[in-house]
């Protein structure tokens, strides 16, 4: 245990920053792409459960893991100019269920896209990679217009539901192996505009 403070500082070594992080999100509904980097002002290394089953014996209960489940995974995008990357988010949405009538232009796994969360170190490498798999937007949050709203620019919230999550360590953004040892393989597999989305922080 470190007991002085140039013990520590060698340990903890500048710490990870949290504003250092790439986020790319591709699906069959659109492409959100590289310009997207530059736009999403946030995002989470996302969260997983695992429940916990109480099994009763003789006046105890025993603790079993139960199912694992993936917390809402959200996005905070600055609105660009052209507003490109609203309106795939809201095209993707509208396939999924439209508006005015409860029909769908998407089948299957068609809903689907695929999101990579990519953190770097201060040299710009990729330390951590988070694929989260087969996710589709459940919200898209409002903008405020409002007459005193100076000194800033519009943002918004995209929140996704999840349905897998894989980790992996890895010295970049290229890399399939290392960490827990999970081959990541990202696909490609939306097309809903001209627009990618991809976020850079």
């Amino acid at each position: 245990m470190p007991n002085t403070i140039s013990q520590f500082a060698q340990q903890f070594r500048g710490g990870v920053r949290p504003n250092l992080f790439r986020v790319q999100i591709t699906g069959k509904p659109g492409p959100v792409g590289e310009s997207f980097e530059f736009h999403c002002k946030g995002a989470s290394i996302p969260a997983s459960t695992i429940g916990s089953i109480d099994v009763p014996y003789m006046g105890r209960q025993l603790k079993v893991p139960g199912d694992r489940t993936f917390e809402e995974w959200t996005v905070t995008v600055l609105n660009d100019v052209n507003w490109a990357h609203r309106s795939n988010f809201e095209r993707w949405s509208d396939n999924i269920t439209a508006n005015a009538g409860n029909f769908s232009r998407l089948r299957g796994d068609a809903v689907y896209g695929t999101a990579m969360v990519l953190h770097l170190d201060r040299s710009g490498n990729t330390i951590r990679r988070y694929t989260l798999q087969d996710i589709f937007p459940t919200s898209i949050g409002a903008i405020d217009l409002t007459m005193d709203g100076n000194d800033t620019v519009e943002e918004y919230t995209v929140g996704f539901a999840v349905n897998g999550v894989q980790s992996m360590a890895t010295g970049g953004f290229d890399a399939t192996a290392g960490g827990l040892g999970l081959d990541v393989q990202v696909s490609a597999n939306a097309q809903v505009g001209p627009v990618n989305l991809g976020l850079n922080t």
